[in-house]
């Protein structure tokens, strides 16, 4: 997957500023009392863009619709709709926020709620904010629009003029779709609508030939540019109608939006794309009721939920520990490494917890095993099948055990590190040198890397990886043997 062109810096400041409460008007937080599937579940707005991930009727829409329901612009009907018949259990539902808002209060957050009481809704003392919502109808093609049918009529005549994009408009929608915008031209229709023509060389053609995606686009990005500062942004399924790079770039726009404009955006998405110019903190699962923060692939997600083809998920608490497993695995299963899918879930925590949740799930369908960093705080319990990794810290052990080989595996790491066989004085004097002068663990087959002639850190890693499990066989084979009574049971 490319990389985001987000810099870290900017996640970094947008991350502070949050901190700070750094904002006119922002939605710090929501505590879900009850509403719909969610009891007594926390949400922290802790970046400017919040990405809302989770299997079909998992919840996210109303996560979405909760944050809307902090401002007045949203009626709670229009996410949370009363019907006689089937939403008896309506009764209860509420949501207590905690807002940032200056002209409110200049120093403190502000409290509110919302609540069903008496087969209606009643908001106390409701924040007024600038909410912009995006739902999924904003991909239907033009021509199936009832609003524009009046065009389609040969008798019709129209006379606002063409004019061209706003400037700032088209180039934000152009790194997005990737395509020039130059030539497009917008139209006045009605009494606030606009209808859009495109151009491809010396064709001129209406929005009723546009593709869904690019329409969306052209339309959310000139409202959101439109909006004013301190603006809350909410977008259903934001990959909808785009190309996987197009829906990274809108993630990405959304950030620069935020560090321009200071503007709140909250979406939901099944799209790794999506996820991944985001920080960690950005990113909230809804699961079984449950909300997570922290980034899930949606592969992850998947085995999270309960819908894996395989027999064995195995459930680690970082990228790192993803790797070292998977290679553990892949050299000691033979043929029963293709029942098993190693998934990285940000957290001892999720980790633990996502594995204990499929314990006691009669729902799912294959086995689960949590493996642990040697540092995490979680308990090992061998018998319920959270086992823990060797040594303390996990980059460190796996550079410290294959350093101390050397004298017997130099060439071996060399080759595989893709050097030449006569670079293994060069590949030692910078492992050792390494090894003195790191401050960070984290960085240090990276560091390797780069001294060594700026191998990626993935093949250095890679290299270390599979000599540790070379040289730790007991290991190695234990946790294997686990992994086969489990695939065979």
């Amino acid at each position: 997957m490319t990389m985001s062109e987000i810099r870290e810096s900017t996640k970094a400041q947008l991350l502070d500023k949050v901190r700070r409460h750094d904002y006119g008007q922002y939605l710090f937080k929501a505590s879900i009392a009850k509403i719909r599937g969610f009891t007594g579940e926390d949400i922290t707005f802790d970046f400017p863009v919040t990405a809302l991930i989770g299997p079909n009727g998992s919840g996210k829409s109303s996560v979405l619709g909760v944050a809307g329901c902090a401002y007045k612009p949203i009626k709670p009907g229009m996410f949370f709709p009363k019907s006689t018949v089937g939403d008896e259990s309506m009764s209860g539902w509420r949501v207590e926020y905690e807002l940032i808002d200056k002209v409110l209060n200049a120093r403190q957050l502000v409290k509110r709620t919302s609540n069903f009481r008496q087969a209606k809704w009643v908001r106390s003392d409701v924040a007024d904010r600038q909410v912009l919502f995006f739902g999924i109808e904003r991909t239907v093609p033009a021509g199936e629009k009832t609003r524009y049918k009046k065009l389609m009529r040969s008798t019709y005549v129209h006379s606002p003029p063409l004019e061209p994009l706003d400037p700032t408009v088209a180039t934000q929608v152009e790194h997005i779709l990737g395509k020039s915008v130059a030539d497009y031209r917008v139209t006045r229709y009605g009494t606030d609508d606009k209808f859009l023509v495109g151009r491809a060389c010396v064709n001129q053609f209406s929005e009723f030939h546009f593709g869904a995606g690019e329409s969306s686009i052209i339309r959310m990005i000139s409202t959101i540019e439109q909006a004013p500062q301190n603006s809350l942004i909410l977008i259903e399924e934001i990959e909808n109608g785009l190309h996987p790079i197009a829906t990274r770039r809108m993630v990405e726009y959304l950030i620069d939006v935020a560090a321009r404009k200071s503007i709140q955006t909250i979406f939901t998405t099944h799209s790794d794309y999506a996820l991944s110019p985001l920080p960690n903190e950005a990113i909230w699962a809804s699961i079984a009721g449950k909300l997570r923060q922290g980034k899930l692939s949606v592969e992850a997600l998947r085995a999270v939920s309960g819908r894996v083809d395989k027999k064995l998920a195995v459930f680690v608490e970082d990228e790192f520990a993803k790797t070292w497993v998977d290679t553990i695995l892949r050299e000691t299963l033979g043929a029963d490494y293709d029942q098993v899918e190693v998934h990285a879930v940000h957290g001892d925590g999720n980790a633990v917890v996502t594995h204990r949740g499929h314990k006691a799930n009669p729902a799912v369908t294959f086995e689960s095993l949590c493996i642990i960093d040697g540092d995490s705080q979680q308990r090992e319990d061998a018998a319920a099948g959270v086992l823990r990794l060797p040594g303390t810290q996990p980059e460190l052990t796996v550079f410290e055990a294959v350093k101390a080989r050397l004298d017997q595996d130099l060439a071996i790491l060399t080759v595989s590190c893709q050097r030449a066989p006569e670079a293994q004085d060069q590949v030692l004097r910078s492992i050792e040198e390494v090894a003195r002068t790191n401050r960070d663990p984290h960085l240090l087959f990276n560091q390797v890397g780069i001294k060594i002639g700026f191998v990626p850190e993935a093949i250095v890693r890679g290299a270390f990886f599979a000599l540790w499990v070379r040289s730790h066989t007991e290991f190695c084979s234990d946790l294997a043997a686990k992994a086969k009574v489990l695939i065979e049971t």
